[in-house]
């Protein structure tokens, strides 16, 4: 039986909060709880998680001068162990390495920049390598899955930017470029690779809406296929609050999270990228993030105004949503990771690759 562990982000208290999840009834049990060091009052927004690619290192960023960001090390039962604490360049939404683990990316919305920190061999990242400035709010970085480029979701610029990325050194070739530009006031916030990068996708945040695209990976040109919503339009002079964004692991399905109206939504990919909307469902209130397990079967879904996780089951043929329980997690949870532990016995175990930079 595979053993997973879910760590969940409280802000408000600068405190991971880690669960054991049953892969047969989506029951989460608390095993922890780790203070993050470097925390100030009044707390932050968020405290953005990322996973190392092979799962073992576990990164958490205080939005809080002077930004530090601290590494745990991810013991074969799941706990956490601070191994040290580096400086982001400034207040991070979004945090992620690339695909070698060897360098973390920041997207500071309140600054307007993408960083670069190499990772020592310790695991603790050093000081900020490169800082690239962007349009107004910038929110979120991935690296593409050749890792010869990094995307940004700028929110104020309503753009998505490119820069090439040298592993070897850690360096952003800039100026940023942009790779394409969504609706005027859509504000695109998170996004996601799948079909080993050849599609693309946006989840903009104040007209929530969800943009596909194909990309490709010679140029790394996006080109629109679809623009579709995952609620209503806002009411004249107001906006949306769209959130999240995540694939399961077979990409068949995909579901964001938006929180004016505290809801999930539903997608089945079609063969040509292109989006199904399966229908919504309720959420915890002020649904700002959420994960999905290694195996696909379960969607946590962590409620900022509540402190609670909600578990959902996804259906294997249809992609619907369950909702099965809720636990209490701690105060403004904002963020969500899930990975799976060794095997126990003789084997390795298969560690999942990180859902902050997923394909």
């Amino acid at each position: 039986m595979p053993r997973m562990i879910a760590y969940v982000s409280c802000a408000a208290e600068a405190v991971i909060a880690c669960f054991r999840l049953d892969n047969a009834t989506g029951v989460l049990t608390p095993v922890g709880r780790v203070t993050v060091p470097g925390w100030v009052d009044p707390p932050p927004t968020s405290m953005p998680l990322a996973l190392a690619p092979d799962c073992r290192t576990l990164y958490a960023a205080c939005r809080n001068p002077p930004f530090p960001v601290s590494s745990f090390a991810i013991g074969a039962d799941g706990g956490l162990t601070l191994i040290g604490t580096g400086q982001m360049a400034d207040a991070m939404a979004y945090i992620a390495t690339d695909r070698t683990g060897r360098f973390l990316f920041g997207a500071s919305y309140h600054g307007a920049k993408l960083s670069v920190n190499p990772i020592g061999a310790g695991g603790v990242p050093g000081e900020p390598l490169q800082v690239v400035g962007t349009p107004p709010k910038a929110h979120s970085i991935l690296p593409d899955p050749e890792n010869r480029a990094v995307y940004a979701a700028v929110l104020g610029g309503d753009v998505i930017l490119r820069l090439g990325f040298d592993p070897a050194s850690g360096r952003l070739a800039g100026p940023a470029t942009a790779a394409a530009h969504t609706a005027p006031g859509a504000g695109p916030r998170h996004i996601r690779f799948a079909r080993a990068g050849a599609l693309f996708y946006v989840l903009n945040e104040l007209d929530g809406t969800l943009t596909a695209a194909a990309r490709d990976s010679a140029t790394g040109a996006l080109t629109e296929l679809q623009s579709i919503r995952l609620v209503p339009p806002a009411a004249p002079g107001q906006t949306l609050a769209a959130a999240d964004l995540h694939l399961t692991p077979d990409e068949r399905f995909l579901y964001a999270s938006e929180r004016r109206n505290n809801l999930l939504a539903g997608f089945r990919l079609r063969p040509d990228g292109t989006l199904d909307a399966l229908g919504t469902v309720p959420a915890e209130r002020g649904p700002r993030a959420f994960a999905i397990d290694p195996y696909g079967r379960w969607l946590l879904c962590a409620g900022q105004q509540t402190g609670r996780v909600a578990v959902y089951a996804i259906a294997a043929s249809s992609g619907a949503l369950t909702r099965r329980a809720a636990i209490l997690a701690g105060g403004n949870a904002t963020w969500i990771e899930i990975i799976e532990l060794p095997a126990v016995s003789g084997g390795t175990g298969a560690l999942p690759r990180s859902p902050a930079i997923a394909c």
